[in-house]
C-alpha cells in the first residue's frame, strides 16, 4: 500500500481509516455495512485489481515465492487477477483476522486455503462459496512467545521491574482507542491496591497525557513495546479495544478483557465473541469501569478468575505453529487448482485492463506446466 505507484486513496487508507473511526464511527459503520454485499464487493475488487496489479506482479517476480500468505483482504483480487492473466500459480492462503464479523471481501474461492479463527467465521466462509476442504479453523496466529513462556506472573513482573505482588491491570492504547486516559484516571483513584501498566502504541499525544497524570498508584508507562506477550502474561486483566489481534492475544495469555472501544460494524463481532464466552466485559464509561472492577475483585476476585478461565479456554497460543505447518505443506504440495479453473474470467480481466490502459502482457510468464495433472 505504501508503494509510490499505489493510488493515493490506497496509500492514504490507513490514516483515513484512523480519522474516520475516531471522528465518524457511525458513518464508517454505514459504509462498512453497505459495501458488504455482492455488487459493491465486485466493484471494489475491480478497483483494487487495477490499482495494485503491477505492484504485486513485480513483487512476485522479484521474490519468486513457493507460497503466498495474505492477512489483508484487499490483496486477494489483484493476486487472483495475476494468476489468471499470467497463467502462473503458487498456493495462496488467506488468514482471516476478525473473530466473528467478517466482510465478504475476505472470501475468495480462488484461494487454496482459508484459515479462520472460529467456527462462526468458518460458517461465513462456507456461505461465501469457499469449499469445505479449503477451510481450517486455526485461530488468529499470535507470537510463538504465548506458547513458549510459562513463568509465573510474579516472576515475570519482577523481571519487568514491576511490583511482583500487586494486582496488575494492563492498558493497551493507540490512536484508535478513545477515552483511554479517562479510564486510567479512574484506576488511579480505585481505592484498592493496584498497579497500572499502560502502553501508548506510538501515539505521542496519548503518551504525553499518560505521563501528565498525577499518579497515586504504581504506574509503568510505555510509548511502544516489542514484548507485548510478556506484558500480557504478567498482567491480571487488560483494558483494550475490541480489535481482532488484541482480543486474540489476550485469550492466548488467558487475560480477561475490559473492552473500552469498538469500531462499529467491523469489531462488533469481536466484542460479542468476548461477551458471549464470558472472557470480559464491555465498559462504556469511566464510572462503569469502577463498577466492573469492583465486581471482578469482590469475593476474593471470584469473577476475575472466572473471566480468566474463560479467556484461557478460548486461547490458541499455538496458532502460529498450526498456520505455519499448513502453509509449509501447501508449498510442498503445490497448487490444488487446475488450469481450467484459473482460466475462468480471464477474458473479462483482459478487457478490464485494456479499457483502463493497464499493461500486463509485457511481464507475462508462460508457466502452463504448473497446471498439468
Amino acid at each position: 500500500m505504501e508503494d509510490r505507484r499505489a493510488p493515493f486513496y490506497l496509500r492514504d487508507s490507513a490514516s483515513d481509516y484512523d480519522r474516520m473511526v475516531r471522528s465518524a464511527p457511525e458513518l464508517y459503520k454505514l459504509g462498512y455495512d453497505a459495501s458488504d454485499n455482492e455488487i459493491p464487493s465486485l466493484l471494489a475488487e475491480s478497483v483494487l485489481t487495477l490499482g495494485l496489479f503491477e505492484i504485486l506482479r513485480d513483487m512476485i517476480r522479484k521474490h519468486d515465492p513457493d507460497a503466498i500468505v495474505s492477512t489483508y483482504p484487499l490483496y486477494q483480487a489483484p493476486l487472483t487477477a495475476y494468476f489468471k492473466l499470467m497463467r502462473y500459480y503458487v498456493p495462496l492462503t488467506m488468514v482471516v483476522t476478525d473473530l466473528a464479523t467478517v466482510h465478504r471481501i475476505w472470501f475468495s474461492p480462488s484461494v487454496d486455503m482459508c484459515l479462520v479463527p472460529t467456527a462462526e467465521v468458518q460458517a461465513l466462509a462456507l456461505n461465501a462459496g469457499i469449499a469445505q476442504n479449503k477451510i481450517h479453523v486455526t485461530g488468529i496466529p499470535v507470537s510463538p512467545a504465548f506458547a513458549q513462556r510459562k513463568h509465573r506472573k510474579a516472576h515475570l513482573r519482577r523481571d519487568l521491574g514491576w511490583d511482583p505482588d500487586l494486582p496488575t491491570v494492563l492498558a493497551v492504547g493507540s490512536r484508535r482507542v478513545d477515552q483511554l486516559v479517562d479510564h486510567l484516571n479512574v484506576l488511579n483513584h480505585f481505592g484498592m491496591p493496584l498497579q497500572v501498566v499502560a502502553v501508548a502504541g506510538k501515539d505521542e499525544e496519548l503518551f504525553r497525557q499518560m505521563k501528565a497524570i498525577d499518579w497515586h498508584i504504581p504506574a509503568h508507562l510505555y510509548d511502544f513495546v516489542t514484548n507485548m506477550p510478556e506484558l500480557m502474561m504478567a498482567a491480571d486483566a487488560v483494558i483494550c479495544k475490541a480489535g481482532g489481534l488484541v482480543v486474540t492475544e489476550s485469550v492466548a495469555a488467558g487475560l480477561p478483557m475490559l473492552l473500552v472501544d469498538v469500531i462499529p460494524g467491523q469489531e462488533e463481532g469481536n466484542r460479542d465473541f468476548v461477551l458471549k464466552n464470558g472472557a470480559g466485559d464491555m465498559v462504556e464509561s469511566p464510572i462503569q469501569m469502577l463498577e466492573t472492577l469492583a465486581h471482578w475483585t469482590a469475593n476474593d476476585c471470584k469473577l476475575l478468575h472466572e473471566r480468566a478461565r474463560n479467556a484461557r479456554r478460548l486461547g490458541r497460543p499455538n496458532s502460529a505453529f498450526d498456520v505455519a505447518e499448513l502453509v509449509w505443506r501447501s508449498a510442498l504440495r503445490g497448487p490444488m487448482n487446475k488450469r481450467g479453473r484459473y482460466g475462468l474470467g480471464r477474458t473479462r480481466l483482459i478487457d478490464l485492463f485494456t479499457r483502463n490502459n493497464i499493461p500486463w502482457r509485457e511481464a507475462q510468464v508462460e508457466t502452463f506446466e504448473q497446471f498439468d495433472e
